[in-house]
């Protein structure tokens, strides 16, 4: 889980769980959320998260009653666990935490001379890896999808010449290629952006949201409700037209003369626009500025 520290959300996120005695915190990180979650009395809490160096902290910040299991949310056993925990709340915090962002070997930073790793659990290609042997046609629609770049078919060809001389292996070979297209004026903000697409790209975050949420959604009990706080515009997109999907009574194809699908809703987004750090939180903290929370409550008897 993301420990930006956004109160507003932390709060909005404790206040919709009010209620719920089984809580699923998803994306569990160092326990921020999941030790808010646990203060009112009577809370059990399934935590899930893929990177190991997390599971050991949030283990020992939030005690050994709770149960914690290591693997991504979108893995089949950690679906299979939420399934038979039959939550009333789950939580997703996406995105990288400040912990593995401020660890330099982990990879996930542009700082000088930090290793191209990007892995949040240690397994299968690092950046550096996926950087040096993606065809230049996936270096392209990475960088146009994830980073909406608008120069990415020259920045997977510089990517490409550089490669061909010397293989990637640290920040400092992105940033050189970035700022060889973009030109000596571009930053911070810019390498971010293209930082953070090659991270979802290594470790293929947005497919396994698109495919979790409708499996978490069909494991709350009725009433529950499903929270998603995002940091990008790829999975906010994927937040935001699931939830409203699921909330139109009909998914027919728009020139069907009868309805064939559900014919009901699944439940309703509450509120129907996102809630996001106040003014005062992202000048605190910049990290937070594109945080989103995202909130569906599945059908049930009303309360």
């Amino acid at each position: 889980m993301p420990e930006h520290h956004e109160p507003v959300l932390v709060e909005r996120v404790v206040a919709e769980a009010q209620g719920a005695c089984r809580v699923v915190d998803g994306t569990v990180g160092d326990g921020g959320h999941a030790a808010a979650l646990l203060e009112r009395p009577g809370v059990e809490l399934l935590g899930i998260d893929r990177d190991p160096a997390a599971i050991a902290v949030a283990r020992e910040r939030l005690g050994r009653e709770v149960r914690l299991i290591q693997a991504s949310y979108a893995d089949p056993e950690a679906l299979e666990a939420i399934r038979g925990f039959r939550p009333d709340f789950i939580l997703l915090d996406l995105g990288v935490s400040s912990r593995q962002f401020d660890q330099e070997d982990r990879g996930f930073t542009f700082r000088p001379g930090s290793p191209l790793d990007m892995r949040m659990d240690g397994t299968g290609q690092s950046a550096a890896d996926w950087l040096n042997d993606a065809p230049v046609e996936e270096l392209q629609r990475i960088l146009a999808d994830y980073a909406d770049e608008r120069r990415a078919r020259r920045m997977a060809r510089e990517i490409d010449r550089r490669r061909q001389r010397h293989a990637f292996a640290t920040s400092d070979d992105l940033v050189n290629a970035v700022r060889a297209v973009l030109g000596p004026r571009s930053g911070p903000a810019d390498f971010a952006r293209i930082f953070q697409a090659l991270r979802i790209a290594v470790n293929d975050e947005l497919t396994g949201l698109a495919a979790a949420l409708p499996s978490m959604r069909d494991s709350l009990s009725p009433c529950g409700r499903l929270a998603v706080i995002s940091y990008h515009s790829g999975e906010d997109r994927i937040v935001k037209q699931a939830f409203h999907s699921w909330a139109r009574s009909c998914v027919c194809p728009p020139h069907q003369p009868v309805c064939t699908c559900r014919g009901v809703p699944l439940g309703r987004a509450i509120p129907r626009k996102p809630v996001v750090p106040e003014q005062a939180e992202v000048a605190a903290n910049p990290r937070a500025r594109s945080a989103k929370l995202r909130i569906f409550q599945v059908s049930g008897n009303e309360a």
